[in-house]
């Protein structure tokens, strides 16, 4: 699954380590969101969309082939 997230953080000049304070989780996980190694939990995606005020899908971009070549 594509993200957004390298992109927003960046815009908004936050650090992996300051993200992944605010949601509770270690940097590596969120290089590895950015790095699309890692699909989030749905829990932890809310919190990142709620944390840059945006909807899931704005963050984080399903492709229908992606699924289908599983």
């Amino acid at each position: 699954m594509k993200n957004r997230l390298e992109e927003l953080r960046k815009e908004r000049g936050i650090k992996q380590e300051e993200l992944a304070s605010a949601m509770e989780v270690s940097r590596q996980t969120i290089g590895s969101l950015e790095n699309g190694r890692y699909n989030p939990s749905i829990l932890l995606a809310f919190k990142l969309a709620r944390y840059f005020g945006m909807s899931i899908e704005e963050i984080f971009i399903y492709e229908e082939k992606e699924h289908e070549e599983e």
